[in-house]
């Protein structure tokens, strides 16, 4: 079942932040801001390390948008903290500067419905508003890696909508147009972009 248009289930964690201390994370904490959470399913495997990166490499363009990004695995923060002390080179994810969540108890990964089997957690991307309700969710199979550009661009989107009124229409990108959410308005759009 969908978390779209729903309170985002709080909770509170341990994580290892950005200056790799070890300290509690409470989601509720950070209404106000915009917030893309991401579930992944373990340290030290082949694709996460590749998607959390990509994350990190773009993470002054979500801040830039009031937006932080939190990751989640079912594994411990000292296996976070492990994996964040060792180069990308050696198998790492090297300094990475947003916090990486600690689930194992795999209560997040079960209430944000991503979690494979009383296992790991599938590849979940919740994006949060800034009243913490679940805006916008994707969830991937295993092997199949995130699209960070997307990310960006659906945070986009919720920015427009909610400075402008207006809805974004199939494949909307910073910059463009909306539509006015009325008959006449989608007429228009379409008579001038069909």
């Amino acid at each position: 079942m969908s978390l779209v248009t729903n309170e985002a289930p709080d909770f509170t964690a341990q994580a290892v932040l950005a200056d790799n201390t070890i300290e509690e994370l409470k989601l509720y904490s950070y209404r106000g801001k915009y917030v893309v959470l991401f579930f992944y399913p373990l340290d030290f495997t082949f694709v996460c390390p590749s998607e959390i990166i990509a994350f990190h490499n773009a993470l002054d363009r979500f801040k830039a948008k009031n937006a932080e990004v939190i990751g989640v695995s079912v594994d411990s923060q000292f296996t976070h903290y492990a994996w964040k002390n060792t180069a990308p080179e050696n198998g790492g994810i090297g300094q990475i500067k947003y916090p990486l969540v600690a689930d194992l108890s795999k209560d997040i990964a079960r209430d944000y419905g991503v979690l494979l089997d009383d296992g790991v957690a599938l590849r979940g991307l919740f994006l949060i508003d800034k009243e913490g309700i679940i805006r916008h969710e994707v969830i991937n199979d295993l092997s199949l890696g995130r699209n960070v550009e997307e990310a960006l661009r659906m945070l986009d989107a919720l920015r427009f909508t909610e400075q402008h009124g207006e809805v974004c229409p199939a494949n909307w990108k910073d910059g463009e147009e909306g539509m006015k959410p009325t008959a006449e308005g989608v007429a228009n759009y379409l008579a001038k972009h069909v």
